[in-house]
């Protein structure tokens, strides 16, 4: 199945679910700062949009209260997103490490989990 594209909302509603787990519209809706806050509507309006487009789904009713739950992962969602971004850039790796890397934001750390990775993927098989 292939993740449907997400708006910053709809991450944030997404990011609220992965956090607390199955919510209320209302739950859903005070996870966001309160300078931030989107109205009831808005996020009820996205919320059922985000059902059709079937990345959450309702769980239970409690009294008037549908609950909701994520039904993709964070890390699919996020899989997504980097491949997204990558598209930008012919899906080359490197002027996004580049950036990483010249940013301070790329640590040893970060690198020696990647090679990790990679030599087990390379075991696997599953390497490109």
């Amino acid at each position: 199945m292939t993740l449907p594209k997400l708006t910053r909302l709809e991450l944030q509603i997404m990011d609220a679910l992965w956090t607390r787990g199955a919510s209320s519209i209302r739950e859903i809706q005070e996870a966001f700062p309160e300078r931030v806050r989107p109205a009831y509507t808005t996020v009820q309006t996205t919320v059922y949009r985000m059902e059709r487009k079937k990345v959450l789904r309702r769980v239970r009713k409690i009294s008037n209260a549908h609950i909701f739950e994520a039904v993709i992962s964070r890390h699919a969602a996020q899989g997504r997103l980097i491949d997204e971004l990558l598209s930008l850039f012919g899906g080359r790796t490197q002027p996004v490490m580049a950036h990483l890397v010249e940013s301070g934001r790329l640590t040893l750390e970060d690198v020696k989990e990647a090679e990790k990775s990679l030599r087990r993927l390379s075991r696997e098989g599953k390497s490109k």
